[in-house]
């Protein structure tokens, strides 16, 4: 958390996730950025299950990170459209997670990623206190940052070193490594959920795409018909 003197820290006592708002009552303002959300999910899962063998894991969509206390609260969360959190447990004192809330749990997100609306002017702003970059860089620190925008087929992604977020290089294939998890981020145009957009998508880091289940069932249906086998209904 942020040692730089703010007035609404001093409120106390500090509620946990299940006192706290869950949402800011906005609207999703792209009609691909739930189906986004679960495609990253879905086939980084199985990514996920073999770094954390024991579950230890959360992923967020939309959900708030909070990060100091307001009046009203929402105003001291940050809502990445996906973050990514390892070693911590994905039930929180046995209740699912309505927020996650960093003066508790201390672990900053590995990779949080923005899905840009507008301009994206909202998701570089570096305003004191208040500018979404500067939450992220001055306070949550997650060590990558993505900026995805979807009406320029294009995502560009920061890592945080020396106290500041640093442009990442893409690699030959156009794509951005993470290699704490062991896989690269990039852009894929293709069909997902009857939407022809450039998606954005994992690869493990030989550049193979990372699959959701059901593309791995039809991948399968389709090596079994190959060898004359009619898979199952």
């Amino acid at each position: 958390m942020t040692s730089a003197t703010d007035p609404s820290t001093a409120l106390t006592p500090f509620p946990d996730h299940t006192q706290l708002p869950e949402s800011n009552s906005t609207f999703v303002r792209n009609w691909q950025e739930h189906a986004q959300s679960i495609l990253l999910t879905d086939s980084i899962t199985p990514v996920l299950k073999q770094l954390h063998p024991d579950g230890q894991y959360c992923i967020g969509q939309d959900l708030g990170i909070y990060w100091r206390l307001t009046d009203p609260p929402e105003k001291g969360a940050e809502a990445p459209d996906w973050f990514y959190v390892g070693n911590v447990p994905p039930l929180l004192d046995g209740k699912m997670r309505r927020s996650y809330v960093y003066w508790r749990e201390h672990i900053a997100p590995l990779i949080v990623l923005e899905f840009v609306s507008e301009d994206g002017n909202g998701e570089r702003d570096k305003t004191p206190w208040t500018g979404k970059l500067w939450i992220y860089e001055q306070v949550i620190r997650p060590a990558f940052y993505g900026i995805y925008e979807v009406k320029r087929a294009s995502v560009e992604v920061y890592r945080f070193a020396g106290g500041q977020y640093q442009p990442l290089p893409a690699n030959e294939r156009g794509h951005y490594p993470i290699n704490p998890l062991g896989v690269e981020l990039g852009i894929w145009r293709g069909e997902y959920q009857n939407m022809d957009l450039p998606w954005l998508r994992w690869w493990d880091l030989q550049g193979n795409l990372l699959l959701t289940g059901e593309e791995r069932a039809n991948r399968l249906a389709e090596q079994l018909r190959a060898l004359g086998v009619e898979p199952d209904a």
